[in-house]
């Protein structure tokens, strides 16, 4: 790391970082909608139903972040709108992906 802190969305790991997301499952679209309670608001266009939510979830993050979908995976929140997901990745490496969408969402 830089010494430059994170934003509370983004925790550091072992294995990576983790992504703290609020979920709004069912949603026209999949977006970043801004930020909710230190966390990634994420719009989802998948129903909360048998997983399908979080796998769309797994997938729009893992695109943004232009890395392979298995290296995303969720850590907590399966059944709860907030999510950690761990990513495979720096957290630098995300913060540059991610922070540009959210200037925009913003």
């Amino acid at each position: 790391m830089t010494g430059t802190p994170l934003p509370p969305w983004l925790l550091a790991h072992r294995d990576g970082c983790v992504v703290l997301v609020s979920a709004q499952p069912g949603a026209r679209r999949s977006e970043l909608a801004g930020l909710h309670d230190g966390t990634l608001r994420v719009r989802v266009a998948a129903p909360a139903l048998e997983g399908r939510a979080n796998e769309a979830l797994r997938e729009w993050l893992a695109a943004r972040l232009q890395c392979a979908t298995s290296r995303v995976r969720l850590l907590r929140g399966d059944k709860s709108r907030r999510k950690q997901l761990l990513v495979d990745l720096t957290p630098e490496q995300v913060l540059a992906r991610i922070g540009p969408l959210l200037m925009q969402a913003q």
